[in-house]
């Protein structure tokens, strides 16, 4: 893809609409067709034609409906994973609760039915983000979040920290927290070679966001905002290599 952040405004993306049913694969892509920063768009009317397309045609992005017939968009999305360069992957449903399975596939949005017009604009700048060279070597994870039945997306370099809750995760932003269904031992597996460290058999911190470590009466704890945070004995002499090891970056 060949849109950065700094030429956001300029027509760049390849764009494949996949949806089964005609209404809605029609309206996406009027809407789609009036971003400015979208070049060309093809539609499918399920996943096996969309693979068919693919194999003669590369795409920026995929917009994908989730419940088809046949081939899932969800199949189809872990299709598209397994290319060598493969497409982002947008999904556009009426349901929000596969949003934990968009997460595993590392879909670049999400977005709900009926799509609102500002909505599609957003879930196309995240393409686009998503498209720049991503910072230290890895890219910047977007999480969906559900909050009083919405879903919500948060980047992983906002999550200063997070705790288990039960069988679940909850992220803390500098604006509050987010309960994701996954438990911590998955999210230590997956962030632990980007920055996260565990502190705490309930705990995992973003090291980029430790600001100071306090050692005082054997008792070690880290500040993250305003928030201090309890280091186990265990966990001591590994969080503090770590953080050096950080440091001299």
């Amino acid at each position: 893809m060949s849109a950065t952040v700094d030429d956001e405004a300029t027509p760049s993306l390849s764009v494949l609409v996949v949806d089964d049913e005609a209404p809605a694969r029609e309206e996406l892509s009027y809407l789609l067709g009036q971003d400015e920063r979208i070049h060309e768009i093809r539609t499918a009317a399920g996943a096996a034609q969309a693979l068919e397309m693919l194999a003669h045609h590369s795409f920026d992005v995929v917009f994908c409906d989730i419940k088809m017939p046949g081939l899932s968009g969800l199949r189809l999305a872990g299709v598209l994973a397994q290319f060598a360069e493969p497409p982002q992957v947008v999904f556009v449903t009426a349901y929000d609760d596969h949003a934990v399975d968009a997460f595993d596939l590392r879909a670049t949005d999400y977005v709900m039915k009926p799509v609102r017009a500002d909505r599609l604009a957003e879930a196309v700048r995240r393409v686009i983000t998503f498209g720049s060279p991503p910072a230290a070597g890895t890219e910047d994870e977007t999480i969906p979040v559900e909050l009083a039945g919405v879903i919500r997306f948060v980047r992983r370099s906002q999550v200063r920290y997070v705790e288990a809750q039960g069988d679940y995760a909850r992220l803390w932003t500098a604006s509050g927290s987010h309960l994701l269904r996954i438990p911590l031992t998955v999210l230590e597996q997956r962030w632990g070679e980007v920055g996260f460290a565990r502190i705490h058999r309930s705990t995992l911190v973003a090291l980029d966001h430790v600001e100071e470590i306090r050692m005082i009466d054997g008792r070690t704890t880290v500040q993250v905002g305003d928030v201090e945070l309890v280091v186990s004995r265990r966990h001591v002499r590994e969080l503090r290599d770590r953080l050096a090891v950080r440091g001299r970056r």
